[in-house]
């Protein structure tokens, strides 16, 4: 519409970031507000709140700031990744390791080899390199809406933990399979396949991994005795080291904060300070969504036509039909095995990271309607995907009727959170830590939880009575 709107307070230095950034929340909140009433996940307001005040209809933000913010995608990822690391617990993996791999290995390439072979078959003039890649990139589920969602219902289960660990192995397939196939598209595109182009990208992932173990190493030393601030604080700053070297060497920290995660929470068992990091993440994936939506570029629509649409629905049957086999062959519970395909759907960070990629390995037209595939595509995935995930999450009983009808002011039961603290998203550890007297505490919502942990011999008596009695 080039309606140029952002021209009203551009050029007014910091003052514009700063009403940029007011538009940016206000829009975001008040339309999440307006998909709550339609009980719609506040995933899906976030995206079409950034569609509105985006470049392709109002015209609200300057776009050297939308350019100028593509860091966030990184730290939103370390941050999601750093989350979901507490899922993978030393227990939780013995006990669901072995059939979480093979659903994910099953889901993952399923939707990559369907979509290959229907996008080559059908549109042979776009090349096989176009389809290799594209199915590549199929892989890929995200999981911050998924993660928002969970987290926005309270939603918890086997169903969850289970869709949790997928979800996180899922976007490590996805970084391997890419390199493969990228490797192989720029060596037949020389002529040749280099090895080395083959081998670095995995040695950089390794290293990362090794990175993530070593901060989770120096996380676990350096909060010791201290206060909430204070850990989130430096739990924060080592996501932020990961992320910038992420960036540096065009590697993913997804890997890397993931492990970051696992190798905190199976080293000190302390939940509490992903809890910390719940209260301050908010902001920055309500900033990263609407990103996402501002970067939609609704002309592409006409531009990839029928090759977006046949991308968008075959792939959505591949993560179904994948996940679906997966959770027969390791004989998951039916309410798993029919509803888990339908959690897999959103696809954006990793996919769009990757698509960037992917558009400079093939010829200019090509490769700018592959980019265009993939952006309108995940911003489709990021709206129905959410929906879906709800859909899956009630139908499999991780959302009950309760948290439905009232997810935000549904009182959360202390005791039972201690008994299931590996599930819920929300739970509260048994760990008590006091804040130093000279260092504020970061909320109230903190202060209420060092209370309730100051008193762990209590919680543990009624936990241990219910037990007694079952």
């Amino acid at each position: 519409m080039n309606l140029k709107l952002y021209e009203f307070y551009d050029g007014k230095g910091g003052a514009t970031i700063l009403i940029a950034l007011a538009i940016i929340f206000l829009v975001g909140f008040g339309l999440s507000r307006l998909t709550k009433l339609m009980r719609l996940p506040n995933v899906t307001g976030y995206i079409i709140s950034g569609v509105l005040i985006g470049p392709f209809v109002l015209d609200l933000i300057p776009h050297d700031i939308i350019d100028n913010m593509s860091f966030l995608s990184d730290l939103a990822l370390g941050f999601i990744a750093f989350g979901v690391g507490k899922f993978f617990k030393k227990e939780v993996l013995k006990a669901t390791g072995g059939r979480v791999i093979v659903i994910t290995i099953l889901e993952a390439l399923a939707a990559g080899i369907l979509v290959t072979v229907v996008v080559g078959l059908c549109f042979p003039k776009m090349g096989w390199s176009f389809a290799l890649l594209l199915g590549a990139i199929a892989t890929a589920t995200a999981p911050a809406s998924t993660m928002m969602t969970i987290n926005q219902y309270k939603a918890k289960g086997e169903f969850v933990n289970t869709l949790l660990q997928v979800v996180a192995l899922d976007d490590v397939v996805c970084l391997l399979v890419f390199s493969i196939i990228a490797s192989l598209v720029e060596g037949f595109s020389a002529g040749n396949v280099d090895v080395w182009q083959l081998i670095l990208p995995i040695l950089y992932n390794i290293g990362f991994v090794i990175a993530g173990f070593v901060g989770g190493l120096i996380l676990t030393f350096l909060v010791k005795g201290r206060s909430p601030n204070s850990r989130l604080i430096i739990a924060v700053g080592i996501i932020c080291v990961i992320s910038g070297a992420g960036i540096l060497l065009d590697v993913s920290p997804l890997l890397s904060c993931m492990v970051f995660g696992a190798t905190y929470i199976n080293l000190t068992h302390d939940e509490k300070i992903f809890k910390y990091m719940d209260h301050f993440t908010p902001p920055v994936m309500l900033l990263f969504f609407v990103m996402s939506g501002m970067n939609m570029d609704l002309s592409a629509f006409a531009s990839i036509g029928l090759i977006g649409i046949v991308y968008f629905l075959v792939r959505i049957v591949g993560k179904y039909g994948g996940a679906y086999l997966g959770c027969k062959i390791t004989r998951q519970d039916n309410k798993i095995t029919n509803n888990l395909g339908l959690a897999l759907i959103p696809q954006a960070g990793v996919a769009i990271g990757l698509a960037f990629f992917g558009q400079r390995m093939l010829p200019a037209d090509i490769g700018n309607t592959f980019l265009s595939v993939i952006l309108c595509s995940s911003v489709l995935y990021e709206m129905a995907g959410p929906i879906m995930a709800k859909i899956g999450l009630i139908k499999s009983g991780a959302i009950t009727k309760e948290m439905l009808l009232n997810p935000v002011n549904k009182k959360i039961d202390v005791i039972d959170n201690v008994a299931d603290h590996h599930v819920n998203l929300s739970s509260i550890d048994g760990s008590s830590s006091t804040p130093k007297s000279n260092e504020p505490v970061m909320s109230s919502t903190i202060i209420q939880d060092e209370q309730i942990s100051s008193k762990p011999n209590f919680n543990q008596n009624i936990v241990s009575t219910r037990r007694a009695k079952k």
